[in-house]
């Protein structure tokens, strides 16, 4: 299975549509794939597991989100003030 997921990563090229988020404004796509990237990492790392299947969504919230978007969450994460639930 890991091959499977190496390779759609390998594959990937822009984020692929996502029945949730079937409007034209990807916003709510952006934020979610950014919580679920962190949610990943944190889930996969406190088990001691590869987290290479978490750069799926970081690849996917990178290319939808506005760079700046990222950077400020990323600063409230740091301090403490992010909004999501990760």
């Amino acid at each position: 299975m890991a091959e499977n997921i190496e390779e759609k990563i390998k594959s990937y090229r822009t984020a692929p549509f996502d029945a949730r988020f079937p409007n034209t404004n990807q916003t709510r796509n952006c934020f979610q794939n950014y919580l679920d990237f962190h949610r990943c990492n944190k889930a996969l790392s406190a088990k001691d597991q590869d987290v290479a299947p978490c750069d799926w969504y970081q690849r996917v919230y990178k290319s939808l989100c506005p760079m700046s978007w990222v950077s400020k969450w990323d600063e409230q994460i740091e301090n403490g003030s992010f909004p999501g639930k990760i």
